[in-house]
């Protein structure tokens, strides 16, 4: 099965070779044979690359060493789990893992329109065949996954411990099923340029792809967030890392593309910014890559060095160029067939949504790409830390929170101001009173006020919306409160599955307002000392050591300091934190060791702790870290994945007797997906 995996690869290279070719003669010559052997052989590109990614995790399992993949990321007593994550732990397997996804998207994209959108699907099929053809070709001369070592070692170099870790697990497949997705709205976009066909049917192509992909990249961000949290020690889980970054940038283009979308529907309005945000999606993708694979930045997230990175650089050139290119020769039939009418006006608050995430995206952007430029340019790199990002994002992103409560109390086209006094009276009396009680219990953070504030306003337009979808229901069909809410939620899923999204945004934004009162302390423990410390609630603790402990499991050597904790006289159990030594089959150590840290979960705070070192067998140092509301971050990010899952559920146009009479019960195509309400 190896041998048959790694002949495969080559043979997908020669099927998305041909998917390219024969698919633009088609639709450039009109003939539906091409057409159809193109479709044929992106369906048989996928089907190779599947033998392909079987062939390696043949070659994983089988601990065949021979394979420098293999014996690079993987060693004879990896459990299984991380053998099976061993794929997409390196560069070359990690990109046969992106190329199974892309080929897998592809296939099903193609399939899915096989009776619709028949004029533009031949440049949709050969759009994404280069973008495959890109793939297999990076990967069988660039990076090649088969590559033979010249001798074969006896053992494993094994897997980096930080790997080792559940979250690697379901992370990287999460944000790649979000980055690839990016894919598939960008060959229908340039499908569309092509054909000039750039009305809603396009839209309605891309709108599922584009929020399957938000989807999948919010749970992975989350999924990393919480991955740096409980692996890497630092206490914290959003560092700027320009490797984080790059799956936040075009999470920020395809929300605003989510919201935008929208307004093209309901008004014909922002045709080139949609088309723009759509190719700036997957632009950003192949740019985050280049950076996280060429080894032109450091970070723990990062690939090695190699030469991949100048396949990513020339790919993301050409394809910009020819974006650039098809959109300035396609303004006249990109433009909008209305205009705005009032900049107090729901397509206005959209507008002004639009320009915050963007920013945000832009910021960030500069923020990566400065050390890069200013290495080029002087020859020594200058690092961009947290104060710029916190100091730049930090007001855009309180910005956007407002925009996110105000955006579903305006009327569209012109709100009057009789409608203005009647939506925002509640919202604003919810969030000045959060404001009143914070500042009155003692807050004095602005910053974290201000928050409080707006999460209140935005909270209050939530639950104002949905009191009078519930209430409407009620008095029109008799239904009790649970079921007058399943329904309501169940007939209108963009719109009410969009503000679940709003209310996990506003979850969020409290736990971020939380870490600004959080404390630490270091401290060195002989066995049954202890440490006093109190926390930002006023609780006092005590940790007393219970000694250093030696033991071997799994394929490592622990080295544990254990300590019972007590707040306020009460005991909180024992919390323990670990220095890993991972060992191949033969005992020897094969990466620096690791810190496992100590965690005291609770929705109110994290009382987090960092075995640094041993000072001698009885004596630990350690660090304590208190942290609030860190549980509502992950709890947060559920919220807004349960709420995109909602609005990408199908909607049924479904008839429903209510009253003795059959009403028809349409979706609603012009309600919000995740940033505006309806």
């Amino acid at each position: 099965m190896i041998l048959v995996g790694e002949l495969s690869l080559w043979v997908a290279l020669l099927m998305a070779a041909w998917t390219t070719t024969v698919s633009f003669s088609g639709g450039l010559q009109g003939r539906p044979d091409l057409v159809k052997s193109g479709e044929r052989a992106l369906y048989a590109t996928f089907g190779f690359t599947l033998l392909a990614s079987i062939g390696l995790w043949t070659a994983l399992f089988m601990h065949d060493f021979s394979i420098k993949f293999v014996a690079s990321y993987t060693s004879s007593n990896l459990p299984k789990i991380y053998t099976f994550t061993a794929f997409w732990a390196g560069q070359s397997g990690s990109m046969l893992f992106w190329a199974l996804i892309l080929t897998t998207y592809s296939a099903i994209a193609v399939f899915s329109n096989r009776k619709t959108n028949r004029a533009m699907m031949p440049y949709v099929t050969g759009t994404l065949g280069i973008i495959c053809l890109f793939f297999l070709m990076t990967m069988c001369f660039g990076a090649n996954p088969y590559e033979r070592l010249d001798w074969i070692p006896p053992e494993g170099r094994g897997m980096n411990p930080q790997l080792q870790n559940p979250g690697m697990a379901i992370h990287p497949p999460m944000l790649y099923l979000g980055l690839v997705g990016t894919a598939i709205p960008f060959a229908f976009a340039i499908g569309a340029l092509v054909t000039r066909k750039l009305d809603t049917q396009w839209l309605g192509a891309v709108r599922r792809w584009a929020l399957l992909s938000w989807f999948f990249l919010t749970i992975g961000i989350v999924l990393g967030m919480w991955w740096a949290y409980v692996e890497l020690g630092w206490a914290g889980y959003w560092a700027w890392d320009a490797v984080e970054n790059s799956s936040f940038l075009p999470w920020l283009t395809i929300t605003a593309f989510l919201h935008s979308i929208m307004i093209q529907e309901k008004r014909g309005m922002l045709r080139k910014w949609n088309v723009t945000l759509v190719a700036m999606s997957f632009l950003l993708t192949i740019l985050g890559t280049f950076i996280t694979r060429s080894g032109i930045i450091e970070s723990v997230h990062a690939f090695a060095q190699s030469p991949v990175g100048d396949w990513f650089l020339g790919f993301l050139i050409v394809a910009a160029i020819s974006t650039a290119y098809l959109v300035s020769t396609r303004l006249n039939d990109l433009q909008a067939n209305a205009e705005l009418e009032s900049m107090v006006s729901r397509e206005a608050a959209f507008l002004y949504n639009n320009l915050v995430l963007v920013g945000i995206c832009f910021a960030t952007l500069w923020g990566v790409l400065f050390p890069i430029l200013s290495e080029w340019v002087k020859g020594d790199k200058i690092t961009v830390g947290p104060p710029f990002f916190n100091a730049v994002n930090g007001p855009l992103g309180l910005l956007l929170l407002a925009l996110t409560g105000i955006g579903p109390l305006i009327a569209w086209r012109r709100a009057s101001i009789s409608n203005l006094k009647r939506q925002f009276t509640w919202p604003v009396i919810s969030g000045v009173v959060t404001f009143a009680v914070l500042f009155a219990m003692g807050m004095r953070q602005m910053y974290a006020l201000v928050s409080y504030l707006l999460a209140g306003f935005v909270f209050g337009t939530i639950i104002q919306e949905f009191v009078k979808g519930i209430g409407a229901r009620r008095r029109m069909y008799g239904e009790g409160l649970f079921g007058a809410s399943m329904r309501l939620i169940g007939r209108n899923r963009r719109r009410y599955g969009g503000y679940i999204v709003h209310f996990g945004v506003v979850i969020l934004f409290c736990a971020f307002a939380g870490l600004m009162f959080k404390k630490d302390l270091t401290a060195t423990l002989k066995a049954g000392e202890s440490v006093k410390a109190k926390d930002s609630y006023g609780s006092e603790w005590v940790f007393t050591s219970q000694g250093i402990s030696s033991f071997e499991q799994l394929n490592r050597r622990v080295v544990a300091a254990s300590f019972s904790v007590t707040r306020d006289g009460k005991s909180m159990g024992i919390l323990s934190s670990e220095k890993r030594q991972h060992v191949n089959a033969a005992g020897e150590p094969t990466f620096e060791p690791s810190t496992e840290v100590g965690i005291l979960e609770s929705p109110k705070q994290d009382v987090y702790l960092v075995f640094t070192g041993a000072v001698d067998r009885e004596t630990a140092a350690i660090h304590i870290n208190f942290n609030p509301l860190v549980w509502w971050v992950w709890f947060g990010g559920i919220i807004m994945a349960f709420g995109g899952l909602i609005v990408m559920w199908p909607q049924a146009v479904r008839a429903e007797r209510e009253g003795g009479y059959v009403a028809e019960l349409p979706s609603e195509s012009t309600m919000t997906l995740v940033g505006a309400g309806a």
